[in-house]
């Protein structure tokens, strides 16, 4: 928060990085507004998500996992929909989110896990077609180094990090954290608004 983020998220699925709702609240409890709470899920039952969004008092959920669009219309609070971006990947398959989600995030696919693989996908190929209609959010393998790099690609609306700004899963690096940060605010700059 002091670094600069505009938004701190927990993730409430299975992961190394997974916390309880309870464990949530602690670690958010000094989390100023305006930062955002975010709160990520895989494929997790609706009265879960409903039930963190009341405790910790998310501002906004990501979906990471097999989400449908009726899903994600009966959340409770602003969805980030995660589409994992492989060789195969197919723009198209965002489509019927359209009407139901607040953004779209683009992160890298791996068939072992959700997320937080640390791997960068192929920011290039993935640039044509990316839909207008939703603000782009990216992660997979960003960090204080590259991030830059992939801004200025894809001028995404917002990036998120986590294991580029790790010491170790659920252990942030506040020096990484700072450094991203700056290298986030340094990219905008030279891509305007």
């Amino acid at each position: 928060m002091r670094a600069g983020a505009d938004a701190v998220g927990v993730v409430l699925a299975e992961s190394p990085r997974q916390v309880s709702i309870d464990e949530a609240v602690e670690a958010l409890a000094e989390v100023p507004p305006p930062v955002a709470r975010i709160g990520v899920f895989v494929d997790a039952p609706i009265d879960y998500v409903e039930r963190a969004v009341a405790q910790i008092g998310l501002a906004a959920v990501q979906f990471h996992g097999s989400e449908t669009p009726e899903i994600c219309a009966a959340a409770p609070a602003p969805v980030t929909k995660a589409f994992r971006v492989g060789t195969e990947f197919d723009t198209e398959a965002m489509e019927p989110y359209r009407e139901v989600v607040a953004a779209v995030l683009l992160d890298t696919y791996d068939s072992q896990s959700s997320g937080g693989t640390g791997k960068t996908f192929d920011w290039q190929r993935t640039t044509p077609g990316l839909p207008g209609w939703a603000p782009i959010f990216v992660a997979g393998g960003l960090n204080p180094i590259n991030v830059g790099e992939a801004i200025r690609m894809l001028h995404p609306f917002a990036v998120d990090v986590s294991s580029g700004v790790e010491e170790r899963p659920r252990q942030k690096d506040r020096f990484k954290v700072e450094a991203f940060v700056a290298a986030v605010r340094e990219a905008d700059g030279e891509t305007g608004p």
